[in-house]
């Protein structure tokens, strides 16, 4: 019986992470569509400012939903949504592009 218990509990913060993986890949697939309908929009403003609104009601929605008030749900799945952040990100990344890297300050006064 103890051990069912444990395999329910353990299936739960996976189904935790994945949810916090499907809600990044929401909202930073959403930003990333976002800024290319955005930059040629007429109205750009607008696209920026509903997108920020559907996207964070939706994570926040979802984050709620998930966690149900047990923040040991709450955690793998914000685990899981900067995962996603993570892979958004490098698979939107354009082809040929080196990564980019800050530049080096001078250790000196001109």
């Amino acid at each position: 019986m103890i051990r069912s218990a444990k395999v329910i509990e353990a299936l739960t913060l996976l189904l935790a992470l994945a949810a916090g993986g499907l809600l990044g890949a929401l909202f930073f697939g959403g930003l990333w569509w976002t800024v290319r309908k955005g930059v040629s929009s007429r109205q750009p403003a607008l696209w920026f400012l509903g997108s920020l609104l559907v996207r964070t009601g939706a994570v926040l929605g979802g984050l709620y939903l998930v966690a149900n008030g047990d923040w040991q749900r709450l955690l793998p799945c914000l685990v899981g949504f900067v995962m996603a952040q993570l892979v958004v990100t490098r698979l939107t990344r354009p082809t040929g592009d080196p990564q980019i890297r800050p530049s080096r300050e001078a250790g000196h006064a001109p």
